[in-house]
């Protein structure tokens, strides 16, 4: 099953546990920032990506310019462990990691989580790249993914006992757009999946595809 037919499944099966009122508002919210247009103002392919250094899981610090010393990049922004999407688009790229690593690319996620979050979530999900902590989404805004929750969604998602203050470090109200890109040994972004609907995410077999037709 591709990751996508997963996350849909996965949507249909919880819509009837969402009372119509929450849902409404999740619609909604979703609608505004599809019809923003930001998606498809964000960085994609022919782009040079910024350079970030980032803590990881465990603390230890990441820059890209480091990582593309050694070779291509496959870069995925994710909303956070709270998010159940996140975690199946997660666990499809751990089961595609050896081939990514195979063709000589490093793999890396990003969330707006502190480390701490983001190490119980590498754990529980035995993750073997690296969940790096972008906190307020700076990485995330040179890329141009991210953006602040409207105020209902973020009372529904308080209500619903996320506690994206805690979590994100005191940055509850922005979130990245879910994104994923590989970017070469140059740096330059050769494929993009930038998409508003936090439900559909990159297939792992699309992104096997760019690094076999890297030069």
């Amino acid at each position: 099953m591709s990751v996508n037919a997963e996350l849909r499944a996965f949507f249909d099966s919880r819509q009837e546990q969402i009372p119509a009122d929450v849902r409404a508002v999740m619609q909604r919210a979703a609608r505004e920032l599809a019809e923003s247009g930001q998606a498809d103002e964000a960085l994609t392919v022919g782009g040079k990506a910024p350079s970030f250094t980032l803590l990881s899981a465990t603390g230890r610090t990441v820059v890209l310019d480091d990582l593309l010393a050694d070779g291509p990049v496959v870069l995925t922004f994710y909303r956070g462990a709270w998010c159940p999407y996140c975690n199946i688009a997660l666990r499809s790229l751990q089961q595609h990691h050896d081939a990514i690593t195979a063709r000589g690319a490093r793999l890396v996620a990003v969330s707006p989580q502190v480390p701490d979050e983001s190490l119980s979530h590498a754990e529980k999900n035995e993750l073997a790249f690296d969940v790096l902590s972008d906190l307020g989404c700076e990485t995330a805004k040179q890329f141009g993914l991210a953006f602040d929750l409207p105020d209902d969604l973020a009372a529904v998602y308080a209500d619903l006992g996320i506690d994206l203050h805690r979590s994100n470090g005191g940055h509850a109200r922005t979130l990245p757009i879910p994104a994923t890109y590989v970017i070469d040994r140059y740096g330059t972004i050769r494929w993009a999946f930038v998409n508003s609907d936090y439900t559909a995410r990159a297939e792992p077999a699309d992104i096997l595809a760019a690094l076999d037709n890297l030069d």
